[in-house]
């Protein structure tokens, strides 16, 4: 049995310092502790990462900072295939450093296309090592690969050099909706255990006909999977949506049979209150993403208001925590301030965020338990130094006032997952991300002249993009 000795519990300060004992993967003990703690240490639930992708470095580091979505997409282009194990552990181990014990990988590209279950393997493997508690998402998709519906026509236009690397990058046909679904059904049956769980990943709407979703939906009502997707990210998403889905988006994956507990909506920064009432009605959880919504210039989404009608909320890095640092710490206040109310209006109190993001996440990554810190619940703890939180220390003052006000990754002390400690002194215990990060690098420089063509082209491609939506 182990255990996690003289620390004190978020909200439950005045009981004094604890010990906690753990038997297996759960908490078994939480008794009053025979000393007092130096330093200071605060326990608090394992945050959850409820959207990401499991990118092995920033998109940034290859040019596609300061840009839309509908144009950055395309920019990833530019980022050569590498050894999707090594690109695992950096990302799970940035997440791990970043507060997050259980983590949604929407696997949006194969890196190795012809061994997808080999490649879904390495991906457990970096899973086991670093200790996290993954969710794997597989990408579904089978249409639009460039941009949304039949405005396809302006890029037939581009010279003969920039189409030829648009194909060789977004050309290749899609397997059938029937074979992508066999494909996530072999993926889990090679890799799901305890800690690692397998979702259908359809991309989002404008990416996945009705045939393909209506499939989706089948399948996850038969079998009990969960679905991960994308909606109404963007204004653009939203103009496909009004013009396709006469009776609202929402509406129609609603009769398609896809709104369910079993299925999270990552943004929905463009929805509409009667998407947020179908999405509320029907159990659906909403993944909130505020950095990203950021950094992509989409917005801000209606989050207080999907909370006050009574939507299931998580919260997401999205791969764009706003430092670009996976610190889901910093993520979880800014959602809380960007949504929470304005001057005297109080549309959730932070332990009730706090409390929400953590179990809902839970929910919709498929981690047991509701996260809370009591006897019988996961061992997924996050420990911070309350001393170096409490930096004055010149009047008494609610730590939840501090974590609000000022925490981040860097006042991570330690992360249980499941009763082993993944995390200490606020690094990762099981892996060098400082070397995993440098071969990443080397092995990048290396791939890079592989896109040497896409780069060439990409002034007439980005600018034929942007004319497609309309700007520029």
């Amino acid at each position: 049995m182990n255990e996690l000795n003289g620390v004190l519990r978020l909200g439950h300060e005045s009981e004094g310092a604890v010990d906690i004992s753990f038997d297996n993967d759960r908490i078994a003990d939480i008794r009053p502790s025979q000393a007092a703690p130096s330093p200071r240490r605060l326990v608090m639930p394992a945050l959850v990462n409820a959207h990401d992708h499991c990118r092995s470095l920033s998109p940034t580091s290859f040019g596609a900072a300061n840009k839309p979505l509908e144009l950055w997409l395309v920019r990833l282009a530019a980022m050569p295939a590498i050894d999707p194990y090594l690109g695992a552990l950096a990302a799970f181990g940035r997440a791990a450093r970043g507060g997050a014990g259980s983590v949604m990988a929407h696997y949006t590209r194969f890196h190795t296309p012809d061994d997808p279950i080999g490649e879904a393997r390495a991906i457990a493997r970096a899973a086991r090592e670093v200790g996290v508690r993954v969710t794997l998402a597989v990408f579904m998709r089978d249409r639009n690969p460039l941009v949304y519906g039949a405005s396809e026509a302006p890029l037939d236009g581009l010279p003969e050099a920039a189409r030829a690397v648009l194909h060789a990058s977004f050309g290749a046909p899609q397997p059938t909706p029937q074979e992508q679904i066999a494909r996530v059904e072999a993926i889990a049956a090679a890799v799901e255990s305890p800690l690692l769980t397998v979702q259908f990943g359809p991309s989002g709407a404008q990416w996945c006909s009705d045939e393909l979703l209506g499939a989706i939906a089948d399948a996850s009502a038969r079998t009990g999977r969960r679905v991960h997707m994308h909606f109404l990210e963007t204004r653009y998403q939203r103009a496909f949506a009004d013009a396709h889905y006469r009776e609202g988006l929402a509406a129609r994956l609603e009769q398609l049979g896809l709104l369910s507990p079993r299925l999270t909506l990552a943004h929905c920064v463009y929805a509409r209150d009667e998407d947020l009432d179908a999405i509320a009605r029907t159990g659906t959880t909403i993944a909130t993403n505020p950095s990203s919504n950021l950094h992509l210039a989409s917005g801000i989404a209606p989050i207080g208001e999907a909370i006050r009608r009574g939507a299931r909320v998580a919260l997401g890095v999205d791969a764009s925590a706003f430092d670009e640092d996976d610190d889901i710490v910093r993520e979880m206040r800014l959602g809380a301030f960007l949504h929470g109310g304005w001057g005297f209006e109080q549309r959730f109190t932070r332990e009730d965020w706090l409390k929400a993001i953590v179990e809902n996440g839970r929910h919709a990554n498929g981690a047991p338990g509701s996260g809370a810190v009591e006897i019988g619940e996961p061992a997924d703890l996050l420990v911070l130094d309350l001393d170096r939180l409490d930096r004055d220390q010149v009047t008494p003052v609610e730590p939840l006032d501090y974590l609000f006000a000022r925490a981040t990754a860097a006042h991570i002390d330690a992360l249980y997952v499941a009763g082993r400690q993944i995390v200490t002194e606020g690094r990762p215990s099981g892996v060098d991300l400082g070397a995993i990060e440098k071969a990443l690098r080397a092995q990048y420089r290396e791939r890079m002249p592989s896109r040497a063509a896409f780069l060439a082209q990409w002034p007439v491609i980005s600018t034929a993009i942007a004319d497609v939506y309309g700007c520029c």
